[in-house]
């Protein structure tokens, strides 16, 4: 019987490995910033993507050192080069020096659920964090090159009012040729899309052309986002598409080393972060060249270049690219530009993960609190699987009730292992139980209940969503470890209801393997510790029903002989 014991367990050993190792590529350690800061710098001080067009030499572009969240406010004094933007998920603060955005805070979400007043604060330019989005036109004749152009504005602050569902922001620039471009940004209600727009108006006798290119340049801080608990981290750093491949992760600690570039028509480059994101959307009637970097202060940069434009001699012609700066919305990411979506990084297992995300939408849409909906999810998955779950317990159950048995024959046998096994085998047939029935219906469940992990993971929606009483925000732990410890207790209680493995060893480790669990979820998101619970309970409900029908059904077998 031992080779079934060792065949299962390295079945098992398997399993984990692989999810290790996937585990590991889809959530690489964040390189802390001591580490980072002792790479050496690259010899390009250029922060401005190149082209096949020979300039000027360029360099690093400059952003305003603004002072963080307070940009945003009514601070902005006179003849600053910043300009403040609201809309009702908005607040933007735009640079003229160049047109970048160096600020977003998003209103409808809190940087703590205790401080209604302080906006989560997603892309700054101050001190200690960089993290802007930049874009401009380069190349035969951009105006972008060692001295951004100082565009100009009409006000210093503009605001969405109640009623209006589109704000234009237009930034205006002539050159010393004469020619005028219009940098306008336009913001929908409710949307966290940025449409920017190159509006040339060329007044010479001559073609102007030039390439459009949007980058997102950030620093080496760590994810402010970033869930607790051992091996939650989320994937930060840049991603994109391409011909060859839906989804691409590029870690930093690729950048400057083994980072790919690719050009294809249309695409999209961002940088992602546990609930958040930022995107750049180039035009799909371009072709776009994507380049991934880093420059001599260690800030990362992804971004693209399109393909040259030409507007001839007394004609106008625009460019449009979009960025996208917000949370993870499965849904709107999935209309602005194909597999875009996939930065809801749900690893290997998105093909089943995303349907169970819809489900989870559609339970709250009904039910109204992530708490209860996430209950209702696990009932519903163990439900699907209620026949397979069925056919793994009635194996255990079967074991556990010739369990005396098998003591039997290991006392009779002694250290004979071949007829331990022989014996062992023949009272398996004459019971008819399958010793791998308790093991394969569970491996099949598995990638479910993996996937449904990485969903409660990763749902910006779980993010400051209340359940009751303590429990006011799912995505952090349980301030009292309530939650654990009932968990902890219900797994002791499913091992109770288990058959005894015969190797002491084995059986001490499967007995002190809830403690070790319990203590390993104690810093898990209370949302995911909810929903290990309950599958726990519905498990140890639905084996302890199995046990007893067929503890009743030998019963009656055995008083029938008699």
């Amino acid at each position: 019987m031992d080779y079934i014991k060792y065949t299962i367990l390295a079945a098992l050993a398997v399993v984990s490995y692989l999810l290790l190792l996937a585990w590991q590529e889809d959530y690489p350690p964040v390189t802390p910033v001591s580490a980072t800061l002792a790479v050496p710098t690259l010899e390009s001080t250029s922060d401005i993507p190149a082209t096949n067009i020979a300039t000027t030499t360029l360099q690093d572009i400059p952003v305003v050192n603004a002072p963080g969240s307070s940009i945003a406010e009514s601070s902005i004094s006179d003849g600053s080069t910043l300009v403040s933007v609201r809309t009702d998920v908005l607040n933007v603060t735009i640079d003229r020096s160049g047109g970048d955005i160096v600020f977003v805070s998003l209103p409808d979400h809190l940087t703590r659920l205790e401080n209604a007043d302080e906006p989560f604060v997603l892309l700054e330019n101050s001190v200690n964090r960089t993290y802007v989005a930049q874009s401009g036109l380069i190349g035969r004749n951009g105006i972008d090159s060692a001295q951004r152009p100082l565009y100009t504005a009409t006000s210093t602050t503009f605001e969405m009012v109640d009623g209006q569902n589109l704000l234009q922001v237009d930034l205006s620039y002539t050159d010393n040729t004469g020619v005028t471009v219009i940098k306008r940004f336009s913001f929908q209600r409710s949307d966290y899309l940025i449409n920017i727009s190159y509006n040339v108006n060329n007044n010479t006798d001559a073609p102007w052309s030039a390439n459009l290119f949007g980058q997102i340049k950030r620093g080496t801080y760590g994810d402010p986002t970033q869930a607790s608990g051992f091996g939650m981290a989320s994937f930060l750093g840049f991603s994109t598409t391409s011909p060859n491949d839906n989804y691409i992760k590029i870690p930093f600690a690729d950048i400057g080393d083994t980072a790919p570039s690719h050009d294809m028509d249309g695409g999209w480059v961002a940088l992602s972060q546990h609930y958040f994101i930022s995107v750049f959307v180039p035009p799909s009637t371009t072709r776009n060249s994507f380049s991934f970097r880093r420059n001599n202060l260690n800030e990362y940069i992804g971004g693209f270049t399109t393909s040259e434009f030409t507007v001839a001699p007394g004609t106008s012609a625009s460019q449009e690219i979009g960025f996208y700066a917000g949370p993870k919305d499965q849904y709107r990411l999935k209309e602005i530009a194909p597999w875009l979506d996939r930065t809801i990084d749900y690893g290997w297992l998105w093909f089943v993960a995303s349907p169970i995300y819809w489900l989870l939408t559609q339970i709250n849409d009904f039910v109204g609190n992530y708490g209860w909906s996430i209950l209702l999810l696990t009932v519903l998955v163990k439900g699907v699987f209620f026949k397979l779950s069925a056919t793994s317990y009635r194996s255990m159950a079967n074991m556990r009730r010739v369990m005396p048995k098998m003591n039997q024959l290991k006392e009779r046998y002694g250290d004979d292992k071949m007829k331990l096994q022989k014996a062992t085998m023949e009272l398996y047939k004459k019971e008819k139980i399958n010793p791998f029935g308790g093991c394969l219906p569970m491996l099949v469940q598995m990638p479910v209940f993996i996937a449904l992990y990485w969903v409660l993971l990763e749902s910006v929606e779980l993010r400051h969503a209340p359940w009751l009483l303590w429990i006011n925000d799912l995505s952090v732990m349980d301030p009292y470890f309530v939650l654990p410890l009932l968990m902890g207790a219900s797994m002791y209680v499913q091992f109770m209801l288990n058959p005894t493995p015969q190797d002491p060893m084995q059986a001490k480790i499967m007995k002190f393997m809830p403690v070790v669990m319990t203590v390993f979820f104690l810093w898990f998101p209370a949302g995911l510790v909810l929903y290990w619970l309950a599958n726990s309970v519905l498990g140890i409900a639905q084996q302890w029903y199995i046990t007893r029908n067929i503890d009743a059904e030998y019963a009656a077998k055995e008083a029938a002989k008699s």
